[in-house]
């Protein structure tokens, strides 16, 4: 019996060694935090990642292990366990070397590669940010003051109906916008402030609800400043930009904060002018508590104005009645502003647990006025409308994260809960003349739209393969109060809807992961359709499936590659333009995601996305069953100089194939090949740089149409492209101080 008690007891001693672990923290030279360090036991073979506030735990490690911790771009240190205090870990920054990195060490191969592409292709314009996304083509048509239109995996997006955005946990996406459902208007963010691009594609992810069909792209801001800064730049067209960062708490520990401003005005390359303004304001305050809790607020303010000269007719080009850069209704044109407030919270629980919380505001004002058809239908007056609205949106997003080892597997709790409410006035579409005379109320009325979310996800490591499953539950209520009734009434309407995901991620080797997605997603409809057409099929569903990996055949070489397939239940869309409602009913896509990143050498970069894809409508005819703007075929790249003797820069180009821009593809959009340059040189604290939009001047259309529009002298009316010429060669200088 002694014998036995004996072997209890030292194998209760050896569970309990072997259960052993060991925590840190993880800083850079600034004594910032380091997320996303990978921690890696040589004995044990144990790993782990630094979480937001730079903390880690690593089992199953015991004084005198050997721990490798790095993180792309940064010095990796071998540390020795010398004791069972907590470790301080201070990582030395350098140049980004693809050869350091390793696929299973990172918590997200997609998020790590944008980190690289940010690095070497910093942006400095708005529009640039969403191009930093692989597969994403963006297109501007109403004189730079209006939100982008989006193209991702053979969706003509609009303006983010189907890809959801969201900036430090703030959504962008507008339900039930004046122009259209989904709007993500990203001028508010000023670039030099983006410290990170987390995006995905299909609708895989249980933390992302609505508009989360063919991918998702979130911003985080930076935390601190390296330094300060002032940039000033000029360019062709009257163009003028200036950007100052102000770091405010230098050399101060366990706090940051710094103010960004911005403003911007050019008259374009147009014959009639912009006359195109913005500034945006922001700031930031983080503090780090004893206990490792993270605090973080801040607050930002934008204002924009423009005129634009709209889409024109491809015939009265051809016939010379007007240029590329002409209008006929050069009279449209917009406003609008935003303002934010968010409140973060990370707490430290403990080892393995941690609660993350942000509580945001913002308010929203838009005036639009665009005139697609011109006398189409009022031969006198003409067909320009405006659509206005005044919002305010409020919400919440919470969310637990929990790990722990049963054993060799290693388990990752993820779950949340999140609400968002928006109340909006005076949602109008109206037909005017000139800007100043309101000819006839469309629609107007008051919209309050509240969505509440509930998710968990979990994740199961068995040794190089992990299983993810998880589930959404998304509850919306949609009220209605319109204004040109004249009996006082609220419509309203509930509805909710539940979403699975179920990944597999296989880890074959060091550099070459495998994985296989599938899961549901949904876009929500306008308040205003779900409601006046008493719909049932307010909450579209998506079904999608990825097939991939991401593989390093050499040490300076990552290739990545993915089938995928998507179906989305109904494309019914609201079209503010017309204040009418097009069910385009069943369809589906599949295709081909192909990129790669290949470093030549210590400071030369070579990059490329490729996408193929085939997008019809389910239940028309063959031949007629294209769907309008769906692109079938993009590729976009360049080659980049990260700091060659003080020299950086690039050159980047961006394709995109015809398309059918009507059902029958008998109208078609042309494609383009436009190419991009610029170039940095840094002396000392000072930077001066050169920029060439378009270097070989050609002549693109960023946005086309089908439209059926009529002119003043025209009997009948004629569809055809309309369309929004791309920037000429666009040549400007810059040049920045750092203090």
């Amino acid at each position: 019996m002694k014998h036995y008690f004996l072997i209890f007891v030292f194998s209760v001693i050896g569970l309990w060694i072997n259960a052993q672990s060991v925590s840190g923290k993880i800083f850079n030279e600034l004594d910032q935090p380091l997320e996303g360090t990978y921690v890696f036991n040589t004995n044990s073979e144990k790993h782990a990642h630094s979480s937001e506030n730079g903390r880690f735990i690593i089992e199953q490690t015991k004084i005198g292990d050997s721990l490798q911790v790095g993180l792309l771009g940064y010095k990796t240190r071998i540390v020795t366990v010398t004791s069972d205090q907590k470790l301080n870990i201070v990582l030395e920054e350098k140049t980004f070397q693809l050869d350091e990195m390793v696929l299973t060490e990172e918590l997200n191969t997609v998020s790590t590669i944008s980190r690289l592409d940010l690095s070497i292709n910093p942006v400095n314009s708005s529009q640039e940010i969403l191009q930093l996304v692989p597969g994403l083509i963006i297109g501007q048509h109403a004189g730079g003051g209006k939100a982008e239109q989006l193209f991702l995996r053979g969706f003509d997006v609009d303006h983010g109906t189907d890809v959801s955005i969201s900036v430090d946990g703030i959504p962008i996406n507008m339900v039930s916008h004046a122009h259209g459902q989904g709007y993500s208007d990203l001028h508010f963010i000023i670039p030099e402030t983006i410290n990170k691009i987390d995006f995905g594609k299909g609708s895989y992810y249980a933390n992302k609800g609505d508009f989360n069909t063919a991918g998702y792209v979130d911003f985080s801001t930076k935390d601190y400043l390296n330094e300060s800064s002032v940039s000033f730049s000029l360019g062709q067209f009257n163009t003028l930009r200036t950007v100052g960062l102000f770091d405010l708490m230098e050399n101060v520990r366990n706090k940051n904060a710094y103010i960004a401003v911005e403003y911007l005005e050019t008259d374009g390359p147009f014959e009639s002018s912009q006359n195109f303004t913005r500034l945006n304001l922001m700031g930031k305050y983080v503090l780090y508590t004893p206990e490792d809790d993270k605090i973080t607020l801040s607050a930002s303010h934008f204002t924009s104005r423009w005129d634009a000269s709209g889409q024109i007719p491809q015939r009265e080009v051809d016939n010379g009645n007007i240029t590329r850069f002409g209008a006929i209704d050069d009279t449209e044109g917009g406003f609008t502003e935003r303002s934010n407030i968010n409140v973060e919270f990370n707490k430290y629980i403990n080892d393995n647990t941690r609660f993350n919380t942000n509580a945001f505001y913002s308010h929203y004002a838009f005036e639009l006025y665009s005139n697609f058809t011109f006398f189409l239908e009022d031969p006198v007056n003409g067909d320009q409308i405006r659509q206005k609205e005044d919002r305010s949106i409020l919400g919440l997003n919470s969310n637990f994260e929990y790990t722990k080892f049963l054993g060799k597997t290693e388990f990752n709790l993820n779950s949340g809960l999140s609400f968002r409410h928006d109340i909006i006035n005076d949602v109008e579409l109206s037909r005017t003349l000139n800007r100043i005379t309101t000819l006839e109320n469309i629609q107007l009325g008051d919209v309050n739209q509240t969505n509440v979310s509930a998710f968990i996800n979990t994740s199961f490591e068995f040794g190089k393969l992990r299983v993810d499953p998880g589930l959404r539950l998304d509850y919306f209520k949609f009220l209605y109060n319109d204004k040109l009734q004249t009996n006082y009434e609220t419509q309203s309407q509930t509805k909710s809807i539940l979403s699975p995901k179920l990944n597999f991620y296989f880890d074959v080797d060091d550099n070459l992961q495998l994985y296989l997605k599938s899961g549901t997603g949904f876009h929500s409809n306008d308040t205003r359709v779900v409601l006046a057409n008493e719909a049932d099929n307010i909450l579209p569903r998506s079904y999608n499936a990825d097939l991939g990996g991401v593989w390093k055949p050499s040490p300076d070489l990552i290739l990545k590659s993915a089938l995928w397939y998507l179906f989305l239940e109904q494309e019914f869309v609201y079209v503010g333009d017309a204040g009418i409602v097009e069910p385009s009913g069943e369809t589906e896509r599949y295709g081909l995601d192909f990129g790669l990143r290949y470093q030549l050498n210590d400071w030369l970069f070579l990059d490329g996305d490729a996408t193929y894809t085939k997008a019809r409508s389910v239940n028309e005819p063959e031949g007629s069953d294209f769907i309008p703007l769906a692109p079938d075929f993009t590729l976009a790249g360049g080659l980049s100089v990260n700091n060659y003797k003080g020299f950086s820069g690039g050159l980047r180009f961006r394709y995109l194939d015809d398309r059918p821009a009507n059902e029958d593809n008998s109208i078609v959009a042309e494609g383009y090949f436009v190419t991009d340059f610029n170039i940095n040189y840094e002396i000392n604290d000072i930077t001066i740089g050169l920029s060439i939009n378009n270097l070989f001047d050609v002549d693109w259309n960023e946005t086309q149409f089908a439209t059926e529009s009529r002119l003043q002298n025209e009997a009948q009316s004629v569809e055809e492209i309309h369309f929004t010429p791309g920037t000429p060669f666009f040549l400007k200088g810059v040049v920045s101080y750092r203090f």
